[in-house]
């Protein structure tokens, strides 16, 4: 692993951060506006199950995207017009980001109408898109291929885990080879790939996300999100609570910490943590206060003398 000098390489945090990435991308700050396509999802639809992933909301992970009221242009202009009035808000350049259940899941004309129609919006210099490994085929891959020549594109695929046996207890409905194709397929496209890990799955300690981690980092992935298992009110996850052990804040940090020090420094953290709906989230509660979870990580990687490839002795 490379041990050249922090400041040399991410700015001023330890590891490589999509801030970071987006500065260096785009020559400033670039937000991302959640959006929903109107999807849904082979696990909700009777494909595979109508249950979803047990730790699924109604919602379909895409909670704090924008209500889908109007046109994908309409859903921009309304997040525009909301984070204009942030207190901190510097931007004037979006990412668009699909993120309501599976946004490849669709007819390619369908999916064709909505990316182009994010992609030629004035204020939108990139396309994200969140989906499943086991929603794609050749016409998607090829159309992805074609967004990513307009503006750059990247796929979230939600793989949570590596691990079968944690795959099949949270319903994740199709096994770690058809991630691997996808994965394959989207390289050869040139499309980058984010790809999405839940911390604090049943029955897997650090040792199983250790694995998942080290599995990743010998794939040709660009980013990664780690996500706090929330364990939200409706979803089947939130029956079996009792039977399960939910991290602690200083369990949650020390894992990520250990996250941080074995991926590879050329991949992008997308994420460190996740927010859950203050209004369905049963626990962990502690994660409800974001700020006060980032700053403890970002405190412990100093103290520590931890950052992303590398662990300082």
């Amino acid at each position: 692993m490379r041990s050249d000098p922090i400041s040399r390489r991410w700015g001023e945090k330890p590891y490589y951060s999509l801030d970071y990435y987006l500065r260096q991308t785009y020559g400033g700050k670039v937000y991302k506006i959640a959006l929903d396509g109107g999807m849904t999802c082979p696990n909700r639809d009777g494909t595979l199950d109508t249950r979803g992933c047990i730790f699924c909301s109604e919602g379909g992970s895409g909670d704090f995207a924008t209500q889908r009221k109007g046109s994908v242009t309409e859903q921009i202009d309304t997040a525009i017009r909301r984070l204009e009035t942030g207190d901190k808000y510097t931007g004037g350049r979006y990412i668009a980001y699909f993120q309501s259940f599976s946004n490849t899941y669709a007819p390619v004309e369908y999916l064709r109408r909505l990316y182009r129609e994010a992609l030629t919006h004035p204020k939108v210099v990139g396309l994200a898109i969140g989906t499943r490994p086991d929603c794609f085929h050749d016409a998607i891959y090829d159309l992805l291929e074609e967004c990513n020549q307009i503006a750059p594109t990247w796929v979230e695929l939600g793989l949570q885990t590596i691990h079968e046996k944690t795959a099949a207890y949270i319903r994740r409905g199709y096994p770690l080879a058809v991630f691997e194709e996808a994965v394959e397929q989207l390289h050869a496209r040139a499309v980058d790939v984010v790809v999405h890990v839940i911390l604090g799955l049943p029955e897997e300690g650090e040792k199983e996300v250790l694995d998942t981690i080290h599995y990743l980092n010998g794939q040709p992935i660009q980013g990664i999100k780690l996500q706090l298992l929330h364990i939200l009110r409706g979803t089947d996850l939130a029956a079996q609570m009792k039977q399960m052990h939910i991290l602690t804040e200083e369990e949650y940090v020390g894992l990520v910490l250990r996250c941080i020090s074995e991926l590879s420094p050329d991949i992008v953290i997308h994420r460190l943590t996740g927010d859950g709906p203050k209004d369905q989230l049963i626990a962990p509660r502690w994660s409800l206060n974001k700020r006060g979870v980032l700053n403890h990580l970002m405190h412990e990687m100093k103290v520590q003398q931890i950052y992303q490839g590398k662990t300082c002795e």
